[in-house]
C-alpha cells in the first residue's frame, strides 16, 4: 500500500492521483477510437464529462444521505474531497443514467457509443485497481497460501493484485477485439462479460465482502451480469451475422453544432 506519496513538500494522494489518470487515458483512448465506430469524438468526450459530474456530485450526495447524521452537524464536510465519503455503486448507476439520457438527446446509436466507450472503460477499470492496491481497498480474505501478504495483522490474499492481473488481460482481449469484432455491440458486451466472470471468479478471495442470505451480494450481481451479457451476445449474433463495418480516418461527417 502507498496511500500518500510524497513529492518534496507536497503529499499527493496516490488512489486518487491513479484514478485522475485513469481517466484522463481513458477519455483520449474513447476521443481516438471514435471515428472507427462511426461516431463524433468531440460529443463522446461531452457525454463522458456530463456522466463523470453526475457520477460524482450523484455519489457524494448519496453518501450523504447514507450518513445524514454525521452530515447534520457539519454540512460543510459534504465539500470534503475525501474518497471514502462516497457511495461508488449510487454514484455509478446515476453517472450511467445521465450520459445515457444525454446520448438519447444527441441522437447517438446505442451499441455503437457502447462499443466506443469499451476500450476506455477497461483502461479505466486498471487504473481501479491499481487505486486500490494503493489505497488498501478491496483487500483479500485470510490465507495461508504460499503467495500470501501481510495486510492488517494477517496473512490475505493478494485480492487487488488478482483483480489487476485480469483487468490487463481483459484490456488486452479489448484491444485484440476491436480490429476483429464481427457485430456491433460485441465488444462492450465481451468486455462485461468478461469483467463479471473475473468478480465472480475473484471474489471468494475479497475479505470485504457484503453477504445477503449467505450469499455474496457482488458474486451474485455479476452472475447476472454475465448472463444477461451472454444472451445479449447471442441476440445480436443471431441478428446481425455480418461483421461490422470499420471506417477510415477522415469518413466521419462532422454534426451540426450544438
Amino acid at each position: 500500500m502507498l496511500p500518500v506519496l510524497q513529492v518534496g513538500p507536497l503529499a499527493v494522494q496516490l488512489p486518487g492521483l491513479l484514478l485522475l489518470l485513469g481517466l484522463w487515458l481513458a477519455s483520449v483512448i474513447i476521443g481516438r477510437n471514435a471515428w472507427r465506430h462511426g461516431l463524433d469524438g468531440d460529443v463522446l468526450d461531452r457525454l463522458l464529462l456530463v456522466g463523470l459530474l453526475a457520477g460524482v456530485v450523484g455519489a457524494r450526495l448519496s453518501y450523504a444521505l447514507q450518513h445524514a447524521s454525521d452530515f447534520a452537524t457539519d454540512p460543510r464536510a459534504i465539500l470534503s474531497i475525501s474518497l471514502t465519503a462516497f457511495a461508488p455503486f449510487e454514484g455509478a448507476a446515476i453517472g450511467v443514467v445521465a450520459a445515457l439520457v444525454y446520448g438519447a438527446r444527441k441522437s447517438l446509436p446505442l451499441w455503437p457509443t457502447l462499443d466506443a466507450l469499451t476500450p476506455g472503460a477497461a483502461v479505466l477499470a486498471v487504473f481501479v485497481h491499481l487505486s486500490q492496491l494503493a489505497s488498501g481497498d478491496a483487500f483479500g480474505a485470510p490465507t495461508d497460501l504460499p503467495w500470501a501478504i501481510e495486510l492488517w495483522g494477517e496473512r490475505r490474499h493478494p485480492a487487488q493484485l488478482y483483480a489487476l492481473a485480469a483487468s490487463i488481460a481483459i484490456l488486452g482481449f479489448v484491444l485484440w477485439l476491436q480490429r476483429r469484432r464481427r457485430f456491433v455491440g460485441e465488444l462492450a458486451l465481451g468486455w462485461l462479460a468478461l469483467s463479471s466472470a473475473a468478480r465472480l471468479l475473484l471474489e471468494p478471495s475479497r475479505g470485504d465482502s457484503l453477504y445477503l442470505a449467505g450469499v455474496r451480494q457482488a458474486q451474485l450481481a455479476a452472475l447476472v451480469v454475465l448472463m444477461a451479457s451472454l444472451a445479449g451476445l447471442h441476440v445480436l449474433a443471431r441478428r446481425n451475422g455480418n461483421p461490422a463495418p470499420m471506417l477510415a480516418p477522415g469518413t466521419l461527417e462532422q454534426p451540426a453544432p450544438d
